[in-house]
């Protein structure tokens, strides 16, 4: 194995590691020597390529929110497709729940949680809404929706919440995303 694959299987080691330790512990408490006790590297390493705690973190929690493309769709779905959209990537990606579980309790958590929402959200609410200039508004109370039910679901898994199923969220939520998107503003 050449010394950029070593380097990149150490990487994609430790990032794994993070995130698991950072979803299952918390922010505060994970630690640079337990994530390089799970990625079976020495606590240097992590350093080497990280710099820091907060370096490993923004890099763990760096992800994709692969919002579908809406400017195709009949406005009508709007909200359907996307809530049911964020229901498939909470539902499958333990990296959202374990930010969303360190960005209530910790400034660097949520800073990178309003960067995602705002850098990933927020050109796909200004491609459907009626006045760009509420983009940044608009996108704000989707995120309120989207991440009060991820909080309610995944988090405190509140007992009601939990037993909907999927579809029964989106016919809740739908409506409401689609107004925040397409409606004229009150």
């Amino acid at each position: 194995m050449t010394t950029a694959r070593r380097s990149d299987a150490t990487r994609a080691a430790i990032l794994e590691a993070a995130r698991e330790r950072f979803a299952s512990d918390g922010y505060d408490r994970a630690t640079i020597r337990a994530i390089a006790r799970d990625a079976g590297i020495d606590p240097s390493m992590v350093m080497r390529y990280y710099g820091n705690k907060e370096g490993l973190f923004a890099a763990a929690s760096d992800f994709e929110l692969n919002l579908p493309e809406l400017g195709g769709l009949p406005a009508r779905h709007i909200g359907a497709v996307l809530v049911t959209h964020f229901l498939e990537r909470w539902e499958r990606d333990d990296v959202l729940t374990g930010l969303l579980r360190v960005a209530v309790t910790n400034e660097a958590g949520a800073e990178r949680m309003r960067a995602v929402f705002a850098e990933q959200l927020g050109p796909v609410t200004r491609g459907v809404c009626p006045d760009p200039a509420e983009a940044p508004q608009r996108a704000a109370l989707v995120a309120s929706q989207i991440l009060g039910m991820a909080l309610t679901r995944y988090v405190l898994r509140l007992p009601p919440v939990v037993e909907m199923t999927p579809e029964e969220i989106v016919a809740w939520l739908g409506p409401t995303v689609q107004r925040y998107l397409t409606a004229e503003a009150p």
